[in-house]
């Protein structure tokens, strides 16, 4: 049996930058603290935690004084940053590059949208974190959407300023686009400057989704690793499963099931943008072990 881990699975660069910033400070410090889980992985957050990393959430920081706190790739809103300065917290800033400029753009955007008495639209998880930092941007005052049926919140005669998430499906934006555009000339609105789309996927992320659909068709037993909270994986995960249908998610060894395997000649291993190296090649030597 051939057993193949997709060489573009793996941590995106924004989560080995925040990584990589935890692990220098732990060799220096026997402890740091992590506001929310440094990646959307049960399995690497624990080998984190066993190097002296302790997550917090947004309550722990308020009680927190005198300390340094990392700021994990997704981003937070500027009330973390007043928290921070007001209990003398050094802030190791690990937010991702991409999610910055997001949050710039919506700030911006939010300015110009609000002078036509408009509305912004944000495609994304309710309450997922990057989703909490961009509205902790402009006070809160957007509309959330993941799928279509979230549409019935918008009021379509007033404009529209859209953003998404980065780590979203760039077919579920572009579906969503698609049906507010209909919806709007259904009553009669054609003015493109009062609907605006930005499209701030992630692109090394976006990327991955045609990728992963080219390596599902080419095995007979498709593995998806990923913590069962990463949003990015239960997208990619859909997408691996839509062109096979012999696709399984797991988040660690101990899921694997020995019947998957009993009539296949070929395994490919994939996971999110959250999911380690390391552990898509336990889950290979696992695999090997059950031929």
């Amino acid at each position: 049996m051939n057993i193949e881990i997709d060489k573009y699975s793996g941590f995106c660069f924004g989560v080995v930058y925040a990584i990589q910033m935890a692990e220098d400070e732990l060799k220096n410090n026997n402890n740091l603290y992590c506001l929310g889980d440094i990646v959307h992985n049960n399995k690497e957050v624990e080998r984190l935690n066993n190097l002296g990393l302790e997550i917090i959430d947004h309550k722990d920081l308020k009680n927190l004084k005198d300390c340094k706190v990392l700021i994990r790739a997704h981003g937070e809103p500027p009330e973390t940053y007043k928290i921070a300065l007001k209990n003398n917290i050094q802030l190791l800033d690990a937010s991702c590059p991409v999610v910055l400029k997001l949050q710039h753009q919506i700030k911006e955007g939010y300015k110009q949208v609000s002078n036509i008495n408009g509305q912004v639209i944000i495609f994304g998880k309710e309450g997922h974190a990057e989703v909490q930092g961009l509205l902790g941007q402009i006070g809160g005052d957007a509309i959330v959407v993941s799928e279509i049926s979230d549409l019935n919140k918008i009021n379509f005669e007033k404009p529209i300023y859209m953003y998404s998430q980065t780590t979203k499906s760039p077919e579920t934006f572009s579906d969503i686009q698609n049906e507010i555009t209909k919806r709007r000339l259904d009553i009669g609105i054609n003015d493109p400057l009062q609907f605006v789309v930005n499209d701030t996927l992630c692109r090394q992320v976006s990327g991955r989704e045609p990728q992963l659909k080219k390596f599902a068709k080419t095995h007979d037993i498709i593995v998806f690793v990923s913590g069962k909270k990463s949003s990015n994986g239960k997208m990619l995960f859909n997408s691996c499963k839509v062109e096979n249908p012999n696709s399984y998610f797991i988040s660690d060894i101990d899921e694997l099931n020995p019947n998957w395997f009993t009539s296949a000649s070929s395994v490919g291993i994939c996971g999110a943008t959250s999911t380690p190296l390391w552990l898509m090649e336990l889950v290979s030597e696992s695999i090997d072990k059950i031929k």
